[in-house]
């Protein structure tokens, strides 16, 4: 299972108590915007646990996954009428 959101949705139908949520925005120290000199970046506080298994051998490692939800999909969620091809 190479694919990160076949990864994603398999854990969040089968184990949704052990996905971690955490907006990016409440670990965000510091970040700056592109410009000629550096790429964008975004400077995180994260626990030193995760720090740990970001590099080095992945063998049964943790997926650390950044997720972006679209906004006007955020706004379905919340509405109670179904789309076609919506569940």
């Amino acid at each position: 299972m190479d694919d990160p959101r076949r990864k994603l949705a398999f854990a969040l139908q089968n184990y949704p108590e052990k996905v971690e949520l955490i907006p990016l925005a409440e670990l965000v120290m510091d970040s700056a915007r592109r410009n000629e000199k550096r790429p964008a970046y975004v400077k995180l506080a994260v626990p030193d646990e995760l720090v740990k298994g970001l590099r080095g051998k992945r063998q049964g490692g943790d997926t650390l996954l950044l997720v972006r939800i679209p906004g006007e999909v955020e706004q379905r969620a919340d509405s109670r009428i179904v789309l076609p091809g919506e569940r």
